[in-house]
This record gives C-alpha cells, structure tokens and sequence, in this order.
C-alpha cells in the first residue's frame, strides 16, 4: 500500500500561502484549532467504520450557501494529510461547484460526462490537485440531468469501484444542498453522510427535515459551520 501511494504522480503542490489563500488546511497551518477539528472529524468518521475499511461520505448542507463544499474539501484534504491514506473528492453539486480551485489547470469531463458517455473510464475523469495525496473527480458539463444521471446503476457501480480500487483512499462527494433530489439520491448510495448547518441561519426544524429526507439511519452528524 505505502508503495502504491509513493507512486501517485503529483503535478504541481500548493504553497503554504495558496492553500490559505483557498482555505485548505494543511499542516503548520496559524489556525491550528481548525486544523485539529478537522482532525477530530477524522477520527469519527473512522470510528463508525467498523470494520476499519474506506468508506465513501456525503457532504450536504441544510440550504443553499451552507458550506458543504468547504467541510467537504477539507475533510478530504485532512484524510489525504495522512501519508498512510489518500482521498478522492467527487463534485455532484450539479448547482454551483466550489472545488476547481484544487486543481492545477481547467478540468476536462467530469462525473456527469461520466454517467451519460460510456465511452469515458473512470481514469479520464480523476485529477491531480495541488494537495499532496488529494484527486478531485469536478462535476462536468452535463450536469442537466443530474438527478437522473446519479440514480443511474453506471453511478452505483462507480462509486462500488472507486471505492474498492484502493484500499487506502476514502471517497468524499460534494452535494447539492439536502433539499434537492440530488442529494436524498445520492445519500443512499454512500456509507455516511454529513449536513452541513449554517450557524444561526437555519432552524432546528429545517434541520430535522433534512435529515429526515436524507434518511436518519443516513445521517451521521450535523456540522454547524461558522
């Protein structure tokens, strides 16, 4: 495994000063109280996986502009800080993606191209980003018929490979926010998934709502995001 990671080619990394700039976390970081809730989260994730295997997490948010895309970006980022571990963030936020600032470079297709071409492979879509042991899967440009497209058996069946190709590498999948179809789909088909709460800007009953619509047995915490 540390042999197969050794091997992952990495393009160009991020300075210190870039990753600040894009509010990733890194280590060193002045914000260390991030850096080690982050690192918190981590461990969490990892302790309701019981039998110690990667694991594919949803990140939504209970409305629009909550913030999932940073929890999501930064979970991947804090699971890829661990030499032993690498991390894939897949972008499904069909609505507005946040995450091409990980990339060195404008993206090609990504996961929706995927879904409706099956002339692509799943090599054709996995970037390398600027952080170290971090790939990104952006969300492309047929994201028309996204609910459609990730309720699709080619979407269970990328997920189940992405997932069992690499031991080592944990899945993170950047949603619309809860209340889309898109979401509520999506959440089915991975292991865990966490909302993302705006703080102060939401109410408890639209918290319970979402998580009612994305399945209780789903949820495995709430995030309030400041």
């Amino acid at each position: 495994m540390a042999k197969t990671i050794k091997k992952m080619e990495e393009i160009v990394q991020f300075k210190d000063t870039e990753l600040v700039e894009k509010k990733i976390i890194h280590r060193g970081m002045r914000q260390s109280d991030v850096l080690n809730t982050f690192r918190d989260l981590r461990t969490k994730l990892l302790k309701q996986s019981s039998d110690r295997k990667n694991f594919v997490t949803l990140v939504t948010s209970v409305g629009e502009g909550g913030g999932a895309s940073f929890i999501s970006t930064n979970l991947a980022a804090v699971f890829a800080l661990d030499p032993n571990r690498t991390a894939l963030l897949v972008d499904c936020d069909i609505y507005h993606t946040n995450t091409n600032h990980l990339l060195i470079g404008e993206p090609g297709p990504g996961i929706t191209d995927y879904l409706i071409d099956e002339d692509l492979n799943i090599e054709d879509i996995i970037y390398a980003t600027g952080v170290l042991r971090l790939r990104l899967i952006p969300v492309g440009d047929s994201g028309e018929s996204g609910a459609e497209a990730f309720n699709s058996e080619r979407m269970e069946i990328f997920l189940d490979h992405v997932k069992a190709r690499h031991s080592d590498r944990f899945i993170f999948v950047d949603a619309p926010p809860a209340t889309s179809a898109e979401a509520r789909i999506l959440a089915q088909l991975c292991d865990f998934t966490i909302l993302v709460a705006p703080y102060g800007r939401v109410t408890r009953g639209q918290i319970e709502g979402a998580i009612d619509g994305l399945g209780q047995n789903k949820v495995s915490g709430v995030i309030f995001n400041n």
